[in-house]
This record gives structure tokens, C-alpha cells and sequence, in this order.
């Protein structure tokens, strides 16, 4: 039976939850999730964990933060002058927002806080620094 390793596309169904028992994603009704190991389309640490696993194998992996989507980074929050934002552009905390960079990238960003004076914008990934579980069942290795 063929075992998920580098260069074979694995097809999983997955439920990840944070630490405090909410589900931030799960594939439940959904068809499975397939990406080919070693291509880096998945985060580090669920991939080292489904290594060597076979078709119809199951586990629970609880993946530290630095193996998931890295620890919060405070460079990574902006404060721009609130004069410089679009009337039209909503700026309700929470809200998802595109910043474009000066080479032209685009990059998600949330409003986190805002003032009369400023806008703060956070560009960490919203699940940075959170340790992550995910029960996984491997569908197909191919």
C-alpha cells in the first residue's frame, strides 16, 4: 500500500481545531483536501505528521505554532493615518482588507484597531501563534 512521502499526492479529510476546542477548518462536506508532499502547500507541521502514513490511516497531531503559521509578529501591525483610507472602505475591527506593496504584491491584512487619528492593520496570519490540532484521515496516496 503506498505511504504519503515526498513527491506522492496525498488526499485527506481533516478537522483542525485551536486549543481551546474551536474548529477553524474542516474539509466535513467538502471533497478532501489533495496536494502533493514536499511542495510545501500545506504547513510544516501537519506534513511532517502524515509522513509514512497509508491510505485509511487516522491520527490526532496537535502542531506547535512555530510548525503552523509562526508566532505573531508585532512588526507585522502598521499604523496608517486614518485621513488616508478611503471613506468608502469599511474599518469595523476584524474587517479583511488588501494592502498593496511597493513592488506591487497584494497582502492581506485585518483592521485591529481604529481611532480618529489612525488605522492599526495587522498583517499576521490569523491563526499566528496558535498551536493547532487536526484530525486527519488519509483518503488516497497516489
Amino acid at each position: 500500500m503506498a505511504t504519503a512521502k515526498t513527491g506522492t499526492t496525498v488526499s485527506i479529510h481533516y478537522t483542525g481545531t485551536l486549543a481551546d476546542g474551536t474548529t477553524f477548518d474542516s474539509s466535513q462536506g467538502r471533497d478532501p483536501l489533495s496536494f502533493e508532499m514536499g511542495k510545501g502547500q500545506i504547513i510544516p507541521g501537519l506534513e511532517a505528521a502524515l509522513d509514512g502514513m497509508s491510505e485509511g490511516d487516522s491520527k490526532t497531531v496537535t502542531i506547535p505554532a512555530d510548525q503552523a503559521y509562526g508566532p505573531r509578529q508585532e512588526d507585522a501591525m502598521q499604523q496608517i493615518p486614518r485621513a488616508s483610507v478611503p471613506d468608502d472602505i469599511p474599518l469595523d475591527p476584524g474587517t479583511q482588507l488588501q494592502m498593496q506593496t511597493p513592488d506591487g504584491r497584494a497582502v492581506p491584512v485585518m483592521v485591529a484597531d481604529v481611532t480618529e487619528e489612525t488605522v492599526t492593520l495587522d498583517a499576521n496570519h490569523p491563526l499566528a501563534g496558535e498551536d493547532l490540532t487536526f484530525a486527519v484521515e488519509v483518503v488516497k496516496v497516489a
